[in-house]
Order: structure tokens, then C-alpha cells, then sequence
């Protein structure tokens, strides 16, 4: 056999499989792994794109929520016609809030402390059928600043989906409150 068409045979075979290899594991995020488990990143606040913010000044979810995604993913969010692609990752940092007056006025609010984070990673294909941390077009993880490590999250339809419902219409993300998506 040629050489130029075995070793062509060979660099096809190796692509399929990465290919397929990435298909069935969870390799499409670098925060996923074959499992399904997905690890908080740490490096967002550096290097991320920032989304937006929330504030719930008095209730059980109080405190500043700033929202970032990776590198890239706003333009091919508005390239794709407002959809989010696949393996984006977001992150969500729920931080407490303090007020002090200033020269610029009284009470004004600040963050303090790292409080929780949210990790949603998009997932078009349903790699996880069998996780229940997985479904509606996402992977969704919960992490509190006392265990930074652990996911605590144990089902999304419990421990996350009551409070995107809202949002459903829009992928479940509230993508209004994100200048940088909705920006020409």
C-alpha cells in the first residue's frame, strides 16, 4: 500500500475516534467530565467575559449575583441568533453585600464576601441522560464558598429549575439582564 494513503488512513482513523471519544464522553467542556460531573472554574473573574449582575437587596437569595461566561461565548451567542453554544459554560458568584456611606451618598452597597457560585454548562446533544443533574439543554451545579470543591447540587428540576422557570422562554437563562448580549 502507498504510504501517503496508509498514513492518510491513519490520521482518519485517529480523528473519528477523537471524534467519537469526545461525542461519548463529556469532553465537549473542559469542566465536564465523562460523567457528567461538572468542576467549578476559578479563574472567570480574570478571564472571562462579564455578563451582568442581580441584586436582591432582602430576601433568602440576598446579595450581589454577577454572571460571566468563557471567552468567545457572547459572540457566537449573538452570531447564533441569540442561542448559547454547545459546552458554553456560565458562572454565576453570589456575593454578600455591605453598605457604607460615601461622598457619592448614604448606604451605598458593595460586595463582601464570596457567598456561592452556579455553573450551568450548555449541552445541545444530552450527553447525561442518566445524571439528573443534566436536562433541559443544560448541566447544572451548585457550589458554597465553605466548599468550593463540591457540587451540592443533587437534581436540577429540584435544586435549580424553580428559579429559571421564568426564564424558560429564553433557554432558561435571563439573558435580559445581560447588556453584553444584547449589545450590536
Amino acid at each position: 500500500m502507498n504510504r501517503t494513503i496508509l498514513l492518510f488512513l491513519i490520521i482518519a482513523t485517529l480523528a473519528l475516534v477523537i471524534s467519537s471519544n469526545a461525542e461519548e464522553g463529556g469532553s465537549f467542556s473542559p469542566y465536564v467530565d465523562s460523567k457528567g460531573n461538572i468542576t467549578r472554574p476559578t479563574d472567570f473573574r480574570e478571564k472571562w467575559t462579564y455578563l451582568g449582575s442581580w441584586v436582591h437587596p432582602e430576601d433568602s437569595k440576598s446579595g450581589m449575583h454577577n454572571v460571566y461566561t468563557e471567552p468567545g461565548v457572547a459572540e457566537r451567542y449573538k452570531a447564533n441568533g441569540g442561542i448559547f453554544p454547545d459546552g458554553a459554560v456560565l458562572v454565576k458568584e453570589v456575593l454578600s453585600e455591605a453598605s457604607r456611606d460615601m461622598t457619592t451618598g448614604k448606604g451605598v452597597l458593595h460586595a463582601k464576601d464570596t457567598v456561592l457560585w452556579f455553573v450551568m454548562v450548555k449541552d445541545e446533544k444530552g450527553r447525561f441522560k442518566d445524571n439528573p443533574k443534566w436536562g433541559d439543554g443544560w448541566g447544572w451545579a451548585l457550589y458554597y464558598a465553605d466548599a468550593p470543591l463540591k457540587d451540592v447540587s443533587t437534581d436540577y428540576k429540584k435544586d435549580c429549575l424553580g428559579c429559571h422557570l421564568p426564564a424558560k422562554q429564553t433557554d432558561w437563562i435571563y439573558t435580559y439582564g445581560y447588556p453584553v448580549l444584547n449589545s450590536k
